[in-house]
């Protein structure tokens, strides 16, 4: 059989930090293009205050212009309370909604402006949307490799928030390097202990690396039974509302690599990826 690695290209996490305003056409443009490639998942916008990511204000605007004509690429778009969730959700063309849960007290408050608590109920109350709108609640555990903050942070805290999450009938989860110190001996060891323990579950990974540590990371996850991948083209991209030393995202081309290393299925089209990296390299050099 063969072993299928997912994945999720995310433009939105590469755009959402750029301060300059990157122009709806052409996010438009780049998307097009990326729903060519052959991606599982595009984590393509979100519907959040535009005060805090004034980026994606235009979310709803790009998501008219796309071409779904000649794509089995699903949309995924990131929400952070009801109100987004119920906007997201009146888009047939969005499959995933996406929710960052935080095993981070403060980290919780700074990007959501909730207590953990209170992030577990609008989380209950978005997947029973979802259930109502046949879409599919993501949920990123933020922080979920350690934490700058202060927190407490070890593997009952992780083990108990997932619990959780599976009472309340979730399906998808991302434990999530928000800030880029995880290391490939405690992914493996996550990875290990959350696949066995929660068999239903389909988790993937949501990394931030240096580029020379990447392969090594999803080398690490993999061999632990991940097969779902976050990625972004060039490796740009980072949370915001994190650290003020921003890491990027592993870069999706690392991934390819990885793949092609270890003679793994990938469903990438080679030429169109190609395409793909011409225009980030253009989009990102002039706007980051």
């Amino acid at each position: 059989m063969i072993d299928k690695i997912y994945f999720t290209e995310c433009p939105r996490d590469a755009m959402q930090g750029i301060i300059d305003f990157i122009p709806t056409a052409t996010k438009a443009n780049y998307l097009n293009q990326l729903l060519k490639v052959g991606f599982d998942t595009i984590d393509f916008g979100s519907f959040v205050s535009s005060k805090a990511i004034p980026q994606m204000q235009d979310t709803n605007q790009v998501i008219a212009k796309l071409d779904f004509s000649n794509t089995q690429s699903k949309l995924l778009a990131i929400v952070a309370n009801e109100r987004g969730a119920s906007e997201a959700c009146e888009y047939e063309e969005i499959s995933f909604l996406g929710f960052p849960l935080s095993l981070s007290e403060t980290f919780q408050i700074r990007n959501t402006n909730k207590t953990i608590l209170e992030a577990h109920s609008t989380i209950e109350k978005i997947n029973q949307l979802c259930v109502l709108r046949q879409k599919k609640l993501v949920i990123y555990l933020s922080m979920g490799f350690g934490n700058p903050y202060g927190d407490p942070y070890n593997s009952d805290l992780i083990i108990q928030s997932i619990q959780a999450l599976t009472r309340l009938g979730i399906e998808h989860v991302l434990p999530s390097d928000t800030i880029g110190v995880a290391t490939p001996e405690n992914i493996q060891s996550l990875f290990k202990l959350i696949v066995s323990l929660f068999p239903d579950i389909k988790f993937g990974a949501h990394l931030h690396s240096e580029p020379n540590l990447a392969k090594e990371k999803l080398k690490s996850a993999y061999q632990a039974g991940c097969r779902k991948f976050d990625t972004s083209i060039l490796g740009i991209g980072g949370c915001p509302m994190a650290t003020s030393n921003l890491i990027g995202n592993i870069a999706t081309e690392k991934l390819i690599d990885f793949l092609n290393d270890e003679h793994l299925y990938s469903s990438i089209n080679i030429e169109e990826f190609a395409v793909s990296k011409e225009m980030a390299n253009a989009i990102f050099n002039r706007y980051h």
